[in-house]
């Protein structure tokens, strides 16, 4: 049990980091390292809890969802069986495994950011007062893994990684015991895994995860006098006394619409601007100080294009802003989407101006 506390303890630290913001990169190379606790599952004897290995580990991220990693690893594994003359004897297990292993990543812009893996590779197995007395004291045997894991951020170069992984071996000798009558059996271990990962050589910032950061937009000033003369200029006056440009966060919270001018939206796009950001990050304010203000996020469009295609689009673009939200720390409980197309122009169609005014968010409060 002594053994086990150290990985204990590291994973509770690690559940409880305050993790920083994620700054991925395009691509990256990692060196990890860390601990392992593995335990037979599938075997003809009786497991035992005094285990232990380490790891080390050469990972190459090639976006933002994928990864190949390189594993060297060294596993301690002790189970117990009784021999004929009834006494209970202690079989010793250790494998040195190299594994190659393909990722991916879940939810790569987040600093919490789980992943999946599958592998395989092979491992030389060493036996030490085993059950069964023709079985090999030393082995070479091809095995197969896959698992899950999560990496907590630290620091853009640092991270925390914690995984819990299922290991196949291709025959029934990992556990010292061949069973009765058993010739093409498969024994089987589970391996959880506490350690870092360090990001020696990182590529360009990833502008997939920009949505979530924001890191320089959300630094910018809005023009607020520009935004208002847009509005003075394109939109009819009954709308402008509903549009939320700056406002007291009360007052903006007891509004039923609000209509985020400067949170608009190519042509044909659903990709937010960056001009967008800070806008964003105001409404993000005046939620979070509004605890228990809910929002429908509608989207809009022009009314270039057919209706069916236009109700598409919107809804892509009231997905966008919820995105950002919810990265944000905005509940998921507090944000629902309708796209409404073109169906409520708030400017001239018939103008370049005015279609870019309509491809538009509003918040509906409730």
């Amino acid at each position: 049990m002594k053994k086990i506390m150290p990985i204990i303890v590291l994973l509770l630290v690690a559940a409880f980091v305050v993790p920083v913001k994620a700054q991925l990169a395009t691509d990256s190379w990692g060196l990890g390292f860390g601990f392992k606790y593995p335990r037979l599952v599938s075997s003809n004897t009786a497991p035992s809890n005094t285990n232990y290995g380490a790891y080390i580990s050469l990972q190459r991220n090639f976006s933002e969802h994928i990864a190949l990693r390189l594993e060297g690893a060294y596993s301690h594994m002790e189970s117990r069986f009784t021999d004929l003359f009834r006494v209970e004897q202690t079989t010793l297990s250790n494998i040195i495994s190299g594994n190659l292993d393909f990722m991916y990543y879940l939810v790569p812009c987040e600093p919490v950011s789980p992943y999946i893996f599958v592998g395989g590779g092979f491992g030389y197995h060493m036996l030490d007062n085993y059950a069964t007395t023709y079985l090999k004291d030393k082995d070479i045997v091809g095995k197969f893994n896959g698992g899950f894991g999560v990496e907590w951020t630290v620091s853009p170069e640092w991270k925390v990684v914690t995984e819990g992984a299922y290991n196949l071996t291709l025959n029934s000798e990992l556990d010292g015991a061949m069973g009765l009558g058993e010739i093409n059996g498969k024994d089987t271990y589970f391996a959880v895994n506490a350690g870092l990962l360090y990001y020696f050589s990182q590529g360009p910032q990833s502008k997939y995860c920009q949505l979530y950061s924001g890191i320089t937009i959300e630094q910018e000033k809005v023009d607020y006098d520009r935004i208002e003369e847009m509005v003075k200029r394109h939109i009819p006056k009954e709308v402008v006394k509903e549009i939320v440009v700056e406002k007291p966060m009360a007052q903006a919270a007891r509004n039923d619409n609000w209509v985020l001018v400067g949170v608009n939206f190519d042509f044909d796009k659903a990709t937010l601007r960056p001009e967008a950001y800070p806008i964003l990050l105001h409404a993000t304010t005046v939620m979070l100080n509004n605890p228990d203000l809910k929002v429908e996020i509608q989207g809009h469009t022009d009314s270039i294009g057919s209706e069916s295609y236009n109700q598409k689009l919107s809804e892509k673009r009231a997905n966008a802003v919820k995105n950002y939200l919810l990265a944000r720390g905005i509940a998921a409980s507090r944000l629902s989407i309708k796209g409404l197309g073109e169906s409520s122009p708030m400017a001239d169609n018939n103008t370049a101006d005015g279609r870019a005014m309509n491809r538009r968010i509003e918040f509906k409060t409730n």
